[in-house]
Formats: structure tokens, sequence, C-alpha cells
């Protein structure tokens, strides 16, 4: 991506005083040294938004949200940080320079932009194909899957004739190079060498991105004995499945209006809603929801009703996705539907008034999981509500609201029969281990980082040349398995190019980092009063992980047998010794 140079943002930051953007949306009180108010981004009836003016961000504590000014306008206005960039550069009066673009993202770019074209000649040919006598048969099925020539046009349907190099031949015409439609994925290079399309015999869905442009295919077998069922585009540079939400370009101004999404499983799942006027519908293509594609869906709405198949996979995708929309702070609600249908056939079944009864007397997920796991325990028993709770509270652990937490901690105790006071203990030691476990494409809040962590941060907001002086005297290994490594490995790099400020740390930052630090930043005294302190505890801290894992090798060597395995054995004590020398060091 072509980006504004760095000083003209470090300048239009400079310019573009905060706390009068932020007053354009949110009547502001001064409070200490901050700016206090109701946060814009979710109901709150206490002022918990707060505004720092001299270090140029904003952080709410009640939903935890943050940033810079730029962040603030991407979230408020739904736009990307260019246009939050042009926004301010015309409210301030500042010319726009030119993009600076190296000659790898002009060739990126360029590529992309073929991509592009290529996808959009193809979806036309397609749908050529589609409206052919060689296409009737596929139009029948179109026709008796109870779909309308309208809807088939609103998706752009099309049909791939089941000859081998059809649309190659017809793209090349066009004056696309071959190697670009096999870099599009439209192609497919066989062992022996010889090029083939890789859609044939198939009814083709177009799949776009959110602004309309198509970006993939998924083609849908015709015959019944033909293998697979689904046939998707591979990833390209301008498709990614786990980023992206089928429909999502039709569906995104109805979703903002109506405040919610249902979010469905297949192709058709989505054609027949729309067409039946649930148009605020998008589908995840058979697959549990991402984190990526919630952060989406988030741009439109806080609000998910989820309507997946009720056989047991569609439920467990069903699961993994609400729990983890929970655990991003989204209100989630389940259709049920009977068994053996889906949103699609459920639809031709009992028509829009059938379906809008299931979405009207949708659950809320807490509720739905609490009595679906409870029906396979027996809770009349001691061991029968202890496997309840136990497989409960990871799930609880996850809620990020404390106060939804603690209504799911009163529904938890009640369903289980003990004393909310067990509930909420366990609830709370559920949460300290995910604290722990954190992968590497999960975020964290402030509760999942140690003091250390939280102390470096601060530090490098509030005193950066003392904060990145004790960062340089960390090795790489020093912040594995840190939860705030994303932001202390920007910091350091922005170090070593010289760039580094807390403000470009935060315009750097995702949504979810920049939520992190500024929660840390707006502490008014650091967690860690020394920040050399910082980065000694943070070396100890690795040297235990590393003498844990020691400990464990040990362990399961010696239960091998230790006389087959004691020159390895003794090797490990020698380790174990060593780093239980340094931890002394250090404390």
């Amino acid at each position: 991506m072509a980006l504004f140079p760095q000083q003209f943002i470090d300048d239009l930051k400079q310019h573009a005083d905060i706390v009068v953007v932020i007053q354009d949306y949110v009547s502001l009180k001064k409070s200490g040294a901050t700016y206090k108010g109701l946060c814009p981004f979710h109901g709150e009836k206490t002022p918990s938004f707060h505004v720092n003016r001299d270090k140029g961000f904003f952080h709410c504590f009640g939903c935890g949200v943050g940033g810079d000014v730029f962040k603030f306008l991407e979230l408020h206005e739904k736009v990307g940080f260019q246009d939050a960039v042009k926004q301010l550069a015309q409210r301030f009066g500042m010319a726009l320079p030119e993009l600076e673009q190296s000659d790898q993202q002009r060739a990126n770019a360029a590529e992309r932009e073929g991509l592009l074209k290529v996808h959009e000649a193809a979806a036309a040919w397609f749908a050529h194909q589609l409206t052919s006598a060689a296409g009737a048969r596929v139009r029948r099925h179109i026709a008796d899957r109870g779909l309308t020539a309208a809807t088939t046009t609103a998706l752009g349907l099309g049909y791939a004739p089941s000859g081998r190099d059809g649309l190659r031949r017809a793209l090349v015409e066009q004056g696309f190079s071959q190697a670009l439609l096999l870099r599009a994925g439209l192609l497919v290079q066989r062992e022996d060498g010889t090029v083939v399309d890789r859609f044939r015999n198939r009814l083709m869905i177009p799949i776009c991105r959110d602004t309309g442009s198509v970006i993939a295919f998924g083609g849908r077998a015709v015959d019944a004995d033909q293998q697979p069922k689904y046939l998707n585009s591979p990833e390209t540079p301008i498709y990614s499945k786990s980023r992206t939400l089928y429909g999502l370009h039709l569906s995104k101004s109805a979703i903002r209006q109506g405040r919610f999404a249902v979010l469905v499983e297949g192709y058709f799942d989505v054609a027949q809603l729309f067409q039946a006027g649930f148009q605020a519908v998008v589908a995840s293509c058979g697959t549990a929801l991402t984190p990526q594609q919630a952060q989406q869906l988030r741009r439109f709405t806080n609000r998910v009703v989820l309507s997946f198949d009720p056989d047991a996979a569609g439920q467990g995708a069903a699961a993994r996705s609400c729990e983890m929309l929970v655990a991003e702070g989204f209100e989630v609600n389940v259709a049920i539907l009977p068994a053996g249908e889906d949103p699609d056939t459920h639809v031709r079944k009992h028509g829009r008034e059938g379906y809008a009864e299931r979405l009207t007397h949708s659950r809320p997920y807490l509720d739905y999981l609490l009595d679906r796991v409870a029906a396979s325990h027996n809770l009349n028993s001691d061991e029968g509500r202890v496997r309840f709770i136990s497989e409960m509270l990871p799930i609880a652990g996850r809620i990020p609201d404390e106060a939804m937490r603690d209504r799911f901690a009163d529904r938890l105790a009640f369903k289980a029969q003990v004393t909310d006071e067990v509930v909420r203990a366990g609830i709370r030691r559920a949460a300290v281990r995910r604290q722990t476990t954190l992968t590497a494409r999960e975020l964290p809040g402030v509760g999942q980082v140690t003091k250390a962590e939280k102390g470096l941060i601060w530090w490098l907001v509030h005193r950066p040349e003392p904060g990145l002086a004790a960062l340089e005297g960390l090795e790489a290994a020093d912040l594995d398995g840190l939860g705030s490594r994303p932001v202390l490995d920007l910091a350091r790099k922005l170090n070593e190019d010289r760039g580094f400020s807390p403000s470009v740390l935060l315009e750097r930052l995702s949504m979810a980092e920049a939520r992190l630090v500024t929660a840390v930043a707006s502490e008014r005294e650091p967690p860690v009063n020394d920040v050399e302190d910082c980065a000694r505890i943070l070396k100890r801290l690795r040297y235990e992980r590393e003498r844990a894992a020691v400990q464990q090798e040990i362990d399961r060597l010696q239960q091998l047998g230790a006389r087959q395995h004691e020159e390895q054995i003794d090797a490990l004590w020698a380790r174990k010794r060593e780093l239980l020398q340094r931890i002394e060091g250090l404390r």
C-alpha cells in the first residue's frame, strides 16, 4: 500500500488537536490532565472515555477502545487510515502530498490491479455462459432452488462450461496473459505441463470484497457424482479466505441500518435470505469465523445472530464462532432451526415469515450454551456439576466485559446449583490461566500482560529515552511468549530505523494493540517505578520459562528410564543449575 510521507503524518498530528477533533463527536470536560466524556463506541451513563491532549491519544476504560486521532476517525467514521488522513488534512487546511511508493510497491499495486481486472472479466464471461444454450441445465438448477432472475443477477451467478480451456481462450483473446490467469487461480497447470481451466462444469459464485470488486470464485458441482461439491479459488494477493465475508458488499448498508448481522455458513443460505428480504446477511463459507472476519464485521455492527446448520458439524462451527465473537466483545444470539434444515431449506419450506419467527426467538448464545452443555451432564450429582462448571469456566474467562461476565456467573451458578462465590472465583482463575496461554493471533488486553510489560510500555510512551534503553537491553528470546510482544517488537524496529516516537508507535498499531497501549499509558504512575526493573523481571521470567521446560524434559526422560538417558539428564541438570543461578542473580 502506498504511504503518506511520515513527516507529513507527524506535521498533521501536530496541527490536528485530538481534543478539538473528538469534541466534534463527544462532549468533553477537562478532568485533571485529561478530558472526559461519554464513550461514542458503547452505551454508558457514567463517563469513562478519556482524551490525553499532551500525548495525543484517547482511551475508554469502559469498553477498552483506544488509539490516536487517526484511529478515532477510522472507528467513528468507518473509514481506512488513508481516508482518515485525508479528512484531517482537509479539516486543518493541509495540502496532501503525493503518496510515496517504492518500485516493489508499484509492482505489487500493478499486479493487484491486473488480478482485479481479470476477475471482473472472468465473472462477466461466466455470467454470459449461464445465458447460453449450454447453461440451460444450470439455469434450471438455480430455478429449482427457488432463486429468481433478479437474485441471480444481484449475486452475479454464472456457469463454467465443461470444456478444458474455454475461459483461458476467451481471456487471452481479451489481452490477459496466461501467467496472470495462473496467478489468479483461474487456470491450473498439471504435472505434464498442460494448462486447463480450474472451474469446469460448475455453477459459478463470485466472491467480492466489501467494495463490490470480484476477488475469487466458488464453483458448485453440477453433477451429483462430481467431486468436490464446492471448489474455491486459491489464496492470492487480493483474496484471503480468512479475511473475507461472503455477501458483505450487498449487506453492509442493511447491517449498519439494522445494527445487527445474520451470520450463516453457505453461499445459498445468503442467496435465499437475501431474496426473502433478510439483507443483513453474510456467510463464513463453511468455516468457523476468524478474528480478521470479526474485525471486518465490527466496522458495521457489534451484534450478530448465528444461523448455522443444526447438525454436529454446523453446531461445532457455531460454537467456535460464538466463543470467538463473545471474546471480541460482540453480542451474540443463536437462531435454532429444526433438525435437517439449514437457512436455505428453511426459507424455501416455511417462507419469510417462518424464518423471521426463528430470528425473533433467537437466544443469547451464553444462555443457549448453558442449556446445551448442561444437557450433557447429570447436574443432580456432584461429579456432573463439577464437570459442567469445568467445561464452562474457560468460556466465561474469555468474556471481556466485566458486567456480562458477572451476569453469566449468576446464571452458571443457578444452573449448577452452587454458590455465586464458587463460580466467580473459578472464572477469575480461568481468566488468569487464559492470560498465560495466549495464542499468537490473539492480541492481549490489559489484564493479559505482566506488570513488567505494562511498566515498559508506560515508560516508552511517557519517558521514551530510558524506555528504549531498557528495551534494547533485552534479547529477542526475552520477549518470547509475551502478550505484548507485537508492541515491543514494533517499538524496537522503529528505534532501529531511528523513527521511534510514542505518536508513531500508536499510529502503526492495530486497533487491539492500541487499546493495550492507551490503557497502560492512561495510568498516572508506571506499574513498575524503575524501568531497569522491568527489563530484569522480563529476563528473569524468560529464564524461569526455560527452567520449567528443562524440568519437564528431565521428568520425561526419567519416566522413560534414567539409566538409558543418564548422559542427557546430567546435561539437563547442569543447564537447570545454570538457569537457577541466573534467576537468583536477577532477583
